[in-house]
């Protein structure tokens, strides 16, 4: 095995480690640290190699929903690394704070209906008929303006962070909740009823009323939903594909979802990953609105653009096009992610980034206007073990 291959598996486990910036000259609160960490890494390394030995992804998790002792530690863990240990800025902006801004300039400050122009322009320029299209450009304006607060749907919660915020109406949602003010819900097997047919004020008492714990919400109930370190949880491609498409179900055409997801690796190193997530989720009916790359995680924010979703997904492989670097990782390779290995250069990682900053065409272009034309040969899709299969 090539020992680089162990630096990028120690660099990837060891992500939510370097999220947080330690407290100098506090000896006793890097060892907790430490010892947070590996509660919140093991959980995962545990969750993949079962996956791994068995193969049936809906036992594994129904057995990690059952297992109320593992994840008691991994909640309290995780609320304690986020109160205590880690920055709540990072580049200038934590990943809460990013979220926020992200919905004020789009629902408050005209980046949806710029959006749906946009749309508009472009279907009309392209002669076709498209969902946005169909609709009347006076439906975004008066969404805004009757917006009241932004309905939030927080997955994999913890200890509900947006619940400060005084424009959202949070709802924040866990298998194993840290705080009072989260919902007991398992996401993955929440139930999805008929929506609602009411008025805003209506659809805001209805979610003050929610009763503990969660098992089924209407369609289409929510402007924006947060999933926060919440894939990289699960150790099946599929079950990240479920909880997006779910998403994109309990959101209100023109919502928004946005991903964050730990990577310490430098801004090009893990981009065919990151292409490949977007054409994923954009097959849903999402495009994308916003994105960027901080030290320790990407951050990106996806808009819901139709109300159905492309025919066929399963079968043109996109549930696998979410995959993540330990997808790939033997057991062996788990258990030796921890040794010190030699690392790439980072002139290695610029030339071997160079070659993977293009997908093959996807149906349309996301909102960065990006060209989807790849402008190197197009060996890239045979170097990715996902895009082989598809």
């Amino acid at each position: 095995m090539d020992p680089r291959d162990n630096a990028e598996a120690e660099e990837t486990e060891n992500q939510l480690e370097q999220f947080y910036m330690l407290i100098p000259d506090q000896a006793p609160c890097k060892e907790e640290q430490e010892k947070l960490s590996g509660v919140v890494k093991n959980v995962h390394r545990k969750l993949r190699r079962k996956y791994r030995e068995v193969g049936d992804f809906d036992k594994i998790w129904r057995e990690h929903c059952e297992d109320e002792q593992t994840l008691s530690e991994y909640a309290l863990a995780m609320k304690n690394l986020a109160d205590n240990h880690w920055t709540k800025n990072c580049e200038g902006e934590g990943r809460i704070e990013w979220c926020r801004s992200v919905c004020r300039e789009y629902f408050l400050d005209g980046g949806m209906k710029r959006m749906s122009e946009k749309d508009a322009k472009s279907a009309r320029l392209a002669m076709t008929v498209t969902s946005i299209s169909a609709q009347p450009d006076s439906i975004i304006p008066g969404l805004t303006s009757q917006l009241g607060k932004m309905r939030l749907l927080d997955v994999g919660s913890c200890f509900n962070p947006f619940l400060t915020f005084d424009e959202f109406l949070t709802v924040g949602i866990d298998i194993v909740p840290a705080v009072e003010s989260v919902y007991k819900c398992d996401f993955l097997n929440l139930q999805l009823q008929q929506p609602l047919e009411l008025a805003g004020d209506a659809v805001e008492a209805f979610l003050r009323q929610l009763h503990n714990p969660i098992d089924a919400l209407p369609a289409r109930l929510f402007h924006v939903v947060v999933f926060s370190l919440l894939l990289s949880y699960f150790p099946s491609p599929y079950q990240r594909w479920i909880c997006c498409k779910k998403a994109h179900e309990l959101l209100e055409l023109h919502g928004l979802l946005l991903i964050i997801t730990p990577d310490s690796s430098h801004q090009n190193r893990h981009a065919l990953m990151m292409r490949s997530w977007r054409i994923a989720v954009e097959s849903l009916g999402f495009k994308r609105y916003k994105y960027i790359k901080y030290s320790h995680m990407h951050l990106i924010a996806f808009r819901k653009v139709s109300l159905a979703t492309t025919s066929d997904l399963v079968s043109r492989n996109y549930p696998e096009m979410l995959y993540i670097p330990q997808d790939f990782h033997s057991n062996e390779e788990e258990d030796c992610a921890d040794v010190p290995a030699q690392a790439r250069s980072d002139f290695e990682d610029d030339q071997l980034a160079w070659g993977f900053t293009e997908l093959p065409d996807t149906p349309y272009d996301s909102d960065s206007g990006e060209s989807q034309s790849s402008s190197v040969p197009c060996f890239h899709e045979l170097e990715d073990p996902v895009l082989l299969q598809s």
